[in-house]
């Protein structure tokens, strides 16, 4: 089978290597049909974890059964089925809480395991014709009946849609409130989106680039230029002067501030100041405990310097982590059954697997209109 391959920093290429097969009784094999870039695939793709070179990238998927194990009971060759990008069994006292996203039987020695992803198990990734996945029965989610007329808005459910839901329900938001996203990349612009379907007041998103300032007002936010002026004074503004009830951080560890330089801890202090006494902040952007590319020591093994006091003395709440894509996706599916969400809006570009190099390339260096990029390896 044809898959795309990390072979080190910004060096990506697609290549035959064995295919996908089914291992143990529990696994069904999946014909990808579309498979998506996310901005933490450039994470490693520009060196800044420990990836090793071989391994298959990809953890958000979807497509169709074509085989199952022996022991797969539900899932039925020919089903349309979206792939959760963190990988659980459904039996470990994590799983039976509903915290999937740190299972504690499929990556032994931590909490937490994903299709093509570092420190996230041995499990290869989807951007590739075949994936097996483990615990079939557990981890497909069976689309309904118009999973293929719409692929572009299903596809969304593996990672950024609940992801960005996610941020809301780590933030506790409630219907009325305010709620301010820093960072207009996919997953920014899922959370203001679920803000606003879950209805919110007033959504504001904090970026710069104009593509992504775009998106935000398409979502129904209010776009915040933070090349313009200090962000969470603009959001103070727009607030009377309280801040926003609630705020959701989507940038992550590679936050940069206007003039290119890279602060990890930027926009964090920023929704420390954005956000009103009491409220809350969701935490979904990405922040590892190694970094071998930071640009200072302390940085480099995860450690960034935080305004604490300001986040204790406000009484301000903070929840953290990735999405347990299984607590959300079911509900998820069915908005996008019945027209109540088309999260598809911000796909840019739908390419063939062949064309994932130079996709990486041009998603990596921030080029205007690439905001999200979908892979059809079935095409």
């Amino acid at each position: 089978m044809k898959a795309l391959v990390y072979e080190g920093p910004k060096s990506v290429s697609v290549k035959d290597v064995p295919d996908a097969t089914v291992e143990k009784p529990t696994d069904v094999l999946v014909r990808i049909t579309t498979t998506n870039i996310c901005g933490s695939d450039l994470h490693m793709y520009e060196g800044r974890t420990g990836l090793e070179s071989g391994k298959i990238l990809g953890h958000e998927n979807m497509g169709e059964v074509v085989e199952v194990g022996s022991g797969v009971d539900r899932v039925k060759v020919g089903d349309q089925v979206s792939l959760p990008f963190n990988i659980g069994c459904g039996f470990c006292e994590n799983c039976e809480r509903g915290n999937t996203g740190f299972c504690l039987t499929v990556n032994p020695g931590t909490a937490g395991g994903a299709y093509g992803f570092y420190g996230m198990g041995p499990y290869a990734g989807g951007q590739a014709e075949l994936l097996r996945v483990p615990y079939g029965d557990f981890n497909c989610l069976v689309l309904p009946e118009d999973a293929q007329d719409r692929q572009n808005d299903y596809t969304m459910l593996s990672d950024i849609f609940p992801t960005g839901w996610h941020a809301t329900e780590l933030a506790g938001m409630r219907p009325g409130e305010s709620v301010v996203v820093f960072g207009g990349g996919p997953v920014g612009i899922m959370a203001a989106y679920s803000a606003v379907i879950r209805g919110a007041s007033q959504v504001f998103v904090v970026d710069r680039h104009p593509d992504r300032l775009e998106l935000a007002e398409r979502a129904g936010a209010v776009p915040i230029d933070d090349s313009a002026g200090d962000p969470a004074q603009q959001v103070l503004d727009l607030t009377d002067g309280h801040g926003a009830d609630r705020g959701c951080e989507c940038v992550g560890y590679q936050a940069h501030d206007t003039q290119g330089n890279e602060d990890p801890s930027m926009t964090l202090n920023s929704l420390f100041q954005a956000v009103r006494p009491t409220g809350k902040i969701g935490v979904v952007g990405l922040f590892l405990p190694g970094d071998p590319g930071a640009k200072d020591e302390d940085a480099k093994i995860g450690r960034y310097p935080l305004d604490y006091g300001t986040t204790w003395f406000k009484g301000q709440g903070i929840g953290n982590g990735q999405a347990n894509v299984k607590n959300y996706n079911r509900q998820l599916a069915q908005l996008i059954h019945q027209g109540k969400a088309a999260p598809s809006f911000i796909v840019s570009h739908e390419l063939s697997l062949d064309q994932a190099p130079e996709a990486y390339e041009s998603f990596d260096e921030r080029l205007r209109g690439w905001t999200k990029v979908l892979l059809k390896p079935a095409a």
